[in-house]
C-alpha cells in the first residue's frame, strides 16, 4: 500500500510518499506561513519524483497537531478532500509523536516542545520501547515555566527537541539540565513510517473521523471571549 503523508502543523509544510519499501520521495520546505500556498506543489512533486500516480495511493496520513491552527486546517482539510476523492482511508498522528520518533533510539526521556506561540508551549514526554516510542505523559500546554516545572518533577536525563525547544533553549537550560537537539520541525517520513505501521494493522479511520487536535481555543476564539468579557 502507498501512502501520502502531509504534515503541516508548523512552520514547515512536509509531503512524503512511502510503504513497504520505504520512503519513496519526500518534500519539505520552511517559508513562514504559506502553507496554502505550498502544499498542493508540494504534493504534486512528490508524485512526479516518486512515479505514482494519484490513483495509486492507498491511504492519506496527516499530522493533526497540535501546532499552528491555520497549518493545521490547511493540511487536514487538503488531506480530507484527497481521501475523500480517491475514497481511500486516512490515519491521523500526532505531531508530538512525529517529533519524538527519531530519537526512538536514546535511553532518555524524549520531550517534543512545539511553540504554541503567545508564550506557551506544546509537550509531552516519551521513553523508549522495543521498535519505537511509548508517550508517559499526556499533551499539555502551558508557559515555558510549566515545561520546566515537569521535567524537573520527572528529574530524569531528558533530551527535548522541536522549534519550540529551540526557540525557548535559553530559559529551558536556565531552569532544567538536558539536551536540545533535532528535529526542530516534524517529518513527513517518520509521518509516513508511522502510518504505514498502523496501516498493516488496518488502524484506519474515515475522513469524518479525523480530527485536529488543538489543546486551547484558536486565537479568534481567544480575543472575542476577552473582548466579550472587556464589554
Amino acid at each position: 500500500m502507498l501512502i501520502l503523508g502531509i504534515e503541516t502543523a508548523t512552520e514547515q509544510v512536509g509531503v512524503a510518499i512511502g510503504g513497504h519499501e520505504g520512503i519513496i520521495a519526500t518534500f519539505e520546505v520552511a517559508r513562514g506561513r504559506r502553507h496554502a500556498e505550498i502544499l498542493t506543489p508540494a504534493i504534486e512533486f512528490v508524485l512526479r519524483q516518486a512515479d505514482v500516480d494519484v490513483d495509486e495511493l492507498g491511504c492519506i496520513a496527516v499530522d493533526v497537531g497540535p501546532g499552528l491552527f491555520t497549518g493545521m486546517r490547511v493540511g487536514i482539510s487538503a488531506a480530507k478532500a484527497l481521501a475523500l476523492a480517491l475514497r481511500v482511508p486516512m490515519i491521523g498522528i500526532s505531531s508530538l509523536d512525529l517529533l519524538a520518533f527519531p530519537c526512538r533510539h536514546t535511553d532518555r526521556v524524549v520531550v517534543p516542545v512545539i511553540d504554541a506561540r503567545k508564550g506557551e508551549v506544546f509537550w509531552s514526554m516519551y521513553r523508549q520501547v522495543p521498535g519505537g516510542v511509548q508517550q508517559v505523559s499526556a499533551p499539555t500546554v502551558g508557559p515555558v515555566d510549566d515545561l520546566v516545572a515537569d521535567l524537573l518533577a520527572r528529574s530524569q536525563e531528558a533530551l527535548c527537541v522541536g522549534d519550540g525547544a529551540e526557540r525557548y533553549r535559553h530559559e529551558i537550560l536556565e531552569g532544567y539540565h538536558c539536551e536540545i537537539s533535532a528535529p526542530v520541525h516534524p517529518s513527513p517520513g517518520a509521518l509516513v513510517q508511522l502510518a504505514h505501521a498502523q496501516a498493516l494493522r488496518e488502524e484506519w479511520v474515515r475522513p469524518a473521523e479525523i480530527e485536529p487536535i488543538y489543546l486551547r481555543a484558536p486565537d479568534a476564539q481567544i480575543n472575542w471571549a476577552t473582548r466579550e468579557q472587556r464589554s
